[in-house]
């Protein structure tokens, strides 16, 4: 047994050319799944991002990552004011879609808070948020947000753990 890594079944250094290894990792720790809204001149735009945090209580802040690659990043760059949807485990399609299409709002029912960025229905929890901050982080940029207003809701969790979608269920009190 290795002192530096025991019980591990693989042990690598990441490499550029093999960022799949260092996915499948990273993949190992399940997350909640999130949908990220703003609006822009070509209409609402949505993105599906598991790299969600809360981050402070006062202030009250929040952070996501977008790939800095991604073309529908541009849209969040630009934004003033964003929405962070936490998923329920029954909006997996609403996920797929978003993940899929940065328009797909425009064929999705939503709303608008006051400051005009698209907001779902449905959600567990809804974070209005005002562009704080910007930090770069690699090939994905880190955004934080002020929370402005936040809601939410009762309901099992969509979550994302290595490379597919399940949910958390609420064990009930006996």
């Amino acid at each position: 047994m290795n002192a530096i890594t025991p019980n591990m079944a693989h042990t690598f250094v990441p490499r550029k050319d093999d960022t799949r290894t260092l996915r499948d990792a990273f993949g190992r720790f399940a997350t909640g799944v999130t949908v990220v809204t703003c609006d822009s001149g070509d209409g609402p735009i949505c993105i599906t991002a598991n790299s969600f945090s809360s981050l402070s209580l006062d202030p009250a802040l929040i952070m996501w990552a977008g790939d800095r690659n991604s073309k529908r990043f541009r849209y969040f760059r630009e934004a003033k004011h964003f929405s962070v949807h936490v998923l329920s485990s029954k909006q997996a399609e609403l996920c797929y879609g978003c993940s899929k299409d940065a328009f797909a709002l425009k064929a999705i029912e939503h709303n608008r808070c006051e400051n005009g960025t698209p907001i779902l229905t449905g959600c567990l929890a809804r974070f209005e948020c005002e562009r704080h901050a910007y930090h770069d982080a690699g090939d994905h940029v880190i955004v934080i947000g002020k929370v402005l207003r936040a809601s939410m809701a009762d309901g099992d969790a969509l979550t994302f753990y290595a490379g597919k979608l399940g949910q958390f269920a609420h064990q009930k009190a006996r």
